[in-house]
């Protein structure tokens, strides 16, 4: 039995232990607790995962270990779109989860992830509760996230983008959406106008709209519920938004 330290999942978790996520990663949550505890948990938030698909439990306050739990099923799902897993690649994760999270919650954190990656498992259906769950600027969140990992390696392979797209839109993220939280990991002509959402004719009260309305959505407060070391990882997101628009106003000297 593992020695949990960290504090985004041993903390506390509540709805991932019910639906498609608790069918898929019950038995290893199991672990961190005794006996009498893992009853509870499982007696409280009920399996309702049917093969027919996702049936919605009773909405329950996310905790920050569901947004762990949940973000490293999505990830795995990453990790194996391109059919193979590298110990070089794990090794890149674990090292990212050390630098964002700290060394507890990286452990935890890695733990699960490796069991998750031994699993099948229908990414709508995950998507779905999910997307009960979270509000969309968690979702958002998790979208950022996702691509940090996945850039790890500092190389972000087409398979892979592929399923962070796919899941984007399970999430109900917009295609505009998505495209400007791409455009802070990935290189492109015009980075800054990508991650402002908007192309180099933009007029400059259109830029300074689009920065405000950023500003506003990817603020770390939107997150604040999701604990302090998810709304560190926030700021990131918010300072790219900031830089990106620093940038552009010195271009045009606005």
């Amino acid at each position: 039995m593992p020695k949990w330290t960290g504090t985004l999942i041993g903390g506390g978790i509540g709805w991932v232990l019910a639906g498609p996520i608790g069918a898929l990663i019950g038995a290893a949550i199991g672990n961190m607790f005794n006996t009498d505890q893992a009853g509870t948990y499982r007696q409280t938030y009920s399996n309702q995962y049917y093969q027919g698909g996702y049936q919605k439990e009773t909405r329950h306050q996310t905790k920050p270990g569901d947004f762990a739990v949940a973000l490293l099923v999505l990830f795995a799902y990453v990790t194996k779109a391109d059919k193979q897993i590298l110990s070089a690649e794990i090794q890149y994760v674990k090292k990212y989860l050390i630098q964002k999270f700290g060394m507890g919650n990286a452990q935890e954190m890695m733990y699960l992830y490796k069991d998750i990656l031994d699993k099948e498992y229908n990414i709508q259906h995950i998507c779905q509760q999910v997307n009960f769950h979270l509000d969309h600027y968690s979702k958002l969140e998790m979208l950022h996230i996702l691509f940090g990992i996945a850039n790890a390696d500092k190389r972000i392979t087409e398979p892979e983008l592929q399923a962070i797209s796919l899941i984007s839109g399970y999430l109900g993220i917009s295609a505009a959406e998505y495209k400007s939280i791409q455009a802070i990991f990935v290189k492109q002509d015009n980075q800054a106008y990508g991650i402002l959402g908007i192309n180099r004719n933009a007029t400059d009260e259109e830029i300074k709209k689009a920065y405000r309305d950023l500003a506003v959505k990817h603020h770390p407060d939107k997150v604040a519920s999701l604990g302090e070391e998810f709304q560190k990882v926030a700021e990131e997101k918010f300072k790219a938004v900031n830089n990106a628009y620093q940038t552009i106003r010195q271009e045009r000297g606005f």
